[in-house]
């Protein structure tokens, strides 16, 4: 064994991603929003974030190992950044710049969001519990633990116990895309009002043609405050219906009102594919649990299961009587438009529990940089977080865009598509003028990696 091969290329997936990010107009923009400079051996900030956040799909974890990867990939991308120089370019994104890269984020969205209506099978509309959300935005709230090892400005002890920060983010479910995130202390509360209506607003400002959408928002029950639940009940005009799902605190009188459901209001729930959830049951409680602060048209749906092992000494003392555990949904779901069916409260209650796939989002994001903030700075975090959700939309613009059509591939896991795709092997050759990479023929997806390519290339350029 000799470590002196020349030539080859590991990660060869990056060029992917670079490629992506050139084509769908990312690098040019940020380009247009970063500060510039001149003299010799400065390097283009937009450049350096990119490459940063190609990184990051890839496994690095911190600058250093960033830092590395870059190294390996001179011959296709030029000379490498060093940890220093990316430490630079996250440290001067204050809030003005994170503001400016937020406008050209939504620009480049809007391309893309274009180009998904124009491919095969069209743009990703969910489909819950039997039914077609067509024309429907779902966003998805929730927050999360980082943990810290060391000290760092805002790392302090959460309600689970361990100790680092606590951001709150929200997702696009069509496209799995990250839409805003805020970086918030530790112990920041859970149903903060204020953190969620902020993180809101920025990911609206991200969906593109907002002002004529159809949206729906859905939290678990930190959402289930006054204030935010206002504020999106303020936001349907003409041209935009929001309507949301929340989760719901059971109160005492919450427990009264379901004492006097009859039997027969309960209906059996609906599983994800539409069929019918035997030994679970759902009924409308609107009406019997009356808060008159709460939004006008507000209905509230209760859903009941016999205890499992771990919750039975959650209980209350109803629930103990009763033999069921509740929970609640909170929503202002009437009907929402060409959705037969839409008022019925099996559907809503499936549509609540179809929030669950945040879940996802949360571990994917963190398999793409979010499990560990590398800096002490609290402002280096911030910008770090940024660039996590830069490349949580490479990724997912490039399942969307270049792999809808590889099952095994579009849905995979981060560490599964890294295996398969990402980190695929290479060498690189010159030849009449030309560099080529050449993939191993015999690699399962190999003609996958081609096709991404081929695609990616073929793609419109932005006008």
């Amino acid at each position: 064994m000799a470590a002196d091969g020349k030539g080859l290329v590991g990660h060869a997936g990056a060029v992917l991603l670079r490629r992506l990010a050139d084509r769908v107009g990312l690098t040019a923009a940020l380009a247009e929003v970063l500060p510039g400079g001149v003299g010799p051996g400065w390097r283009e900030r937009a450049p350096v974030l990119v490459q940063l956040a190609v990184t990051m799909v890839l496994g690095a974890t911190n600058l250093a190992e960033g830092e590395a990867l870059q190294a390996h990939h001179q011959r296709l991308f030029g000379p490498p950044v060093s940890d220093s120089t990316t430490r630079r370019t996250l440290a001067v994104m204050d809030t003005a710049v994170m503001n400016k890269i937020g406008r050209a984020r939504a620009r480049v969205r809007r391309h893309v969001w274009t180009l998904l209506h124009l491919r095969p099978g069209g743009f990703p509309w969910l489909t819950v519990a039997g039914k077609h959300l067509h024309r429907w935005i779902v966003i998805d709230m929730d927050a999360t633990i980082i943990t810290a090892a060391s000290k760092k400005e805002g790392a302090t002890g959460t309600f689970k116990k361990s100790f680092g920060h606590h951001p709150l983010a929200a997702w696009c479910a069509n496209t799995g895309e990250c839409l805003a995130m805020l970086l918030r202390p530790g112990n920041a509360g859970s149903n903060t009002a204020t953190d969620h209506i902020q993180v809101l607003s920025d990911a609206l400002a991200q969906a593109p043609g907002q002002s004529t959408a159809k949206i729906l928002v859905r939290v678990d029950g930190a959402g289930a405050t006054h204030e935010l639940l206002s504020h999106l009940a303020a936001l349907n005009t003409r041209r935009r219906t929001v309507r949301f799902t929340t989760g719901w605190t059971i109160t005492d009188t919450d427990e009264k009102a379901i004492a006097k459901l009859p039997e027969k209001a309960w209906g059996n729930s609906l599983k994800q594919d539409g069929e019918v959830q035997e030994s679970y049951f759902v009924a409308e409680l609107t009406g019997l649990s009356t808060r008159p602060e709460w939004i006008k048209g507000m209905r509230l749906i209760v859903r009941r299961v016999k205890p499992s092992g771990r919750h039975l000494k959650d209980l209350t003392a109803f629930e103990k009587k009763t033999g069921w555990r509740y929970s609640i949904t909170a929503t202002n779901i009437n009907k929402m438009t060409r959705i037969p069916g839409s008022h019925q409260v099996q559907w809503i209650d499936a549509l609540a529990r179809h929030h669950a796939v945040v879940e996802d989002r949360v571990r994917t994001n963190k398999a793409l940089g979010l499990h560990n903030l590398p800096s002490k700075s609290y402002a280096i975090n911030e910008s770090w977080m940024l660039t996590a959700n830069l490349a949580a939309d490479l990724d997912a613009w490039l399942r969307l865009l270049a792999l809808h059509d590889e099952p095994d591939l579009a849905d995979a896991e981060p560490d599964t598509i890294r295996f398969r795709l990402y980190h695929l092997p290479a060498r690189l050759s010159r030849h009449a003028r030309r560099r080529w990479l050449r993939i191993e023929r015999t690699w399962p997806w190999a003609d996958a990696f081609t096709t991404a390519w081929t695609r990616i290339t073929d793609l419109p350029a932005v006008t």
